[in-house]
């Protein structure tokens, strides 16, 4: 269990788990206490991005979209020309290079570093910040399963 003063940086999949609401939705707050954590959940300005080209994607009307502003108005956007992302940005991709290896998208190696300046943990329903955890970053994983 993470600490309610624990920082917790949510990945754009929790968001869209939780913009859809239902089950997934009320399990993640329950497990999570989201909504009362001491600290407001940060997410970075590139989830932002990736959050409204999926609703665009997808077809989301005006209501689902206002939902999801609403959604976001409440958490801590974080945003990644700070000079600390930039750094952990930078450090991240030399490392990851370095060891030829790679993030499964680019944007979440934006999004590793907006938590390391952050000092926050990663939560996330997929696997691809495990190159950076726990060496680097800190993440707690979700099963997706368990989210139905």
């Amino acid at each position: 269990m993470i600490s309610a003063s624990t920082p917790l940086l949510l990945d754009t999949n929790i968001l869209i788990h939780l913009a859809r609401g239902g089950t997934a939705a009320q399990r993640l707050e329950s497990a999570y206490a989201l909504t009362e954590r001491r600290l407001t959940p940060f997410i970075s300005v590139v989830t932002v991005g990736e959050l409204l080209s999926f609703a665009t994607r997808n077809g989301w009307g005006d209501a689902r979209l206002a939902a999801l502003e609403q959604l976001v108005s409440h958490l801590v956007v974080v945003d990644i020309s700070r000079e600390p992302v930039l750094r952990a940005y930078a450090a991240f991709d030399a490392q990851l290079t370095g060891a030829g290896m790679r993030m499964g998208q680019q944007n979440d190696l934006w999004i590793a570093a907006t938590a390391a300046a952050t000092g926050a943990i990663v939560l996330t329903t997929d696997k691809d910040f495990d190159v950076l955890h726990p060496g680097s970053i800190q993440r707690e994983w979700v099963d997706p399963d368990t989210l139905r």
